[in-house]
């Protein structure tokens, strides 16, 4: 490895086509050079939009490619774990969309095969790499809010397409794991804290999945955190963390783009600071990130055991909406509240 990793994508998806190749080819350390996928055509199609030399119409034929350090899965969720752990074993380094698995055992599983087989595990949540989410974070542990009190967060949009694999059941759909992972994630994130009880309800749609989802929490220390997710409603991406001394809000809170951004302050009636936040591509700074551990042999920022954490929560509250609420606690594989 001469400093550089030379990247696999596996799959056509558009998050690859739109933001994840591109931060390859931007990226200091980085070169997308193969795509596989199970159309020839498309794979072809793929290659020559995105600017890659190769191109297999098969994801076999990609991960046995002896030249590619990592590979990244653009795939649906319920094909996450089976072409992670082939990857793991092709023995290469895997960085793959969210969520990472369907459940927390999944994510332990691949996990245990990217250790057996030497290589690195990534789950894909770029928005922790954007500057603005790290200065939150700081001013929420520098004490600038007081302490915690409440989170609130939506991210929703409308699909259109009734054929959108988000609306498949079988392929691991719904708003819950497609953009309520979201929501779930940055609450753990922001408290650095796991839920002891949550609620949530959800609006199903013929195909089985959750077209709409709310799900409530109660963290420790007596903060609660609500969110809205959605794939049948106006688009809103938010989310605004309260504590006893004011209250932080953020727009745009997940794709903020690479313009400028701003942190909005509130401290009072007639204290508000908008913090200006200079503008970054977090697919690229994810991607720089991931290749740097690989090469230099250091510590993600946050590793496969974070993602099982996220999935046990998104399990939970999926088993609350099932029960029409009912509250129920995230427990780890040892039955045991996740600290």
């Amino acid at each position: 490895m001469d400093g550089t990793i030379r990247w696999g994508i596996l799959g056509t998806a558009n998050i690859a086509r739109a933001a994840l190749v591109p931060a390859m080819h931007n990226a200091v350390n980085s070169i997308p050079i193969a795509v596989g996928s199970r159309s020839s055509s498309r794979a072809k199609i793929f290659a020559r939009e995105n600017h890659l030399p190769v191109w297999y119409g098969s994801y076999e034929e990609l991960l046995a490619n002896p030249e590619l350090d990592a590979i990244y899965i653009a795939l649906p969720n319920s094909l996450h774990k089976e072409w992670s752990i082939k990857a793991a074993q092709a023995g290469k380094h895997i960085l793959c969309e969210k969520p990472l698995a369907l459940n927390a055992q999944e994510c332990t599983e691949m996990e245990g095969a990217a250790k057996v087989n030497g290589v690195r595990l990534m789950e894909a949540f770029m928005y922790r790499f954007h500057p603005r989410t790290e200065q939150v974070k700081r001013m929420i542990d520098s004490g600038r809010i007081g302490r915690l009190s409440a989170i609130e967060a939506a991210f929703t949009f409308r699909l259109t397409k009734k054929e959108n694999i988000r609306f498949s059941s079988q392929l691991g759909g719904g708003s819950l794991m497609d953009v309520g992972c979201y929501c779930v994630n940055v609450i753990r994130t922001m408290t650095a804290q796991e839920p002891e009880l949550v609620t949530a309800f959800k609006v199903t749609g013929e195909s089985g999945v959750d077209l709409r989802l709310t799900g409530n929490m109660l963290l420790p220390e007596g903060v609660i955190a609500h969110f809205d997710c959605s794939l049948v409603d106006e688009r809103r991406e938010h989310y605004t963390i309260a504590g006893e001394n004011g209250y932080l809000y953020v727009d745009n809170a997940f794709l903020p783009g690479i313009e400028a951004s701003r942190i909005y302050e509130v401290c009072g009636r007639n204290h508000k600071v908008v913090h200006e936040v200079e503008g970054a591509d977090e697919y690229q700074l994810m991607v720089e990130h991931f290749s740097t551990a690989v090469i230099e042999g250091t510590s993600f920022r946050y590793g496969a055991s974070e993602a099982a954490a996220n999935m046990r929560v998104l399990n939970a509250l999926a088993e609350a909406a099932r029960k029409d609420g009912i509250a129920v606690a995230p427990k780890s594989a040892e039955g045991e509240n996740i600290k």
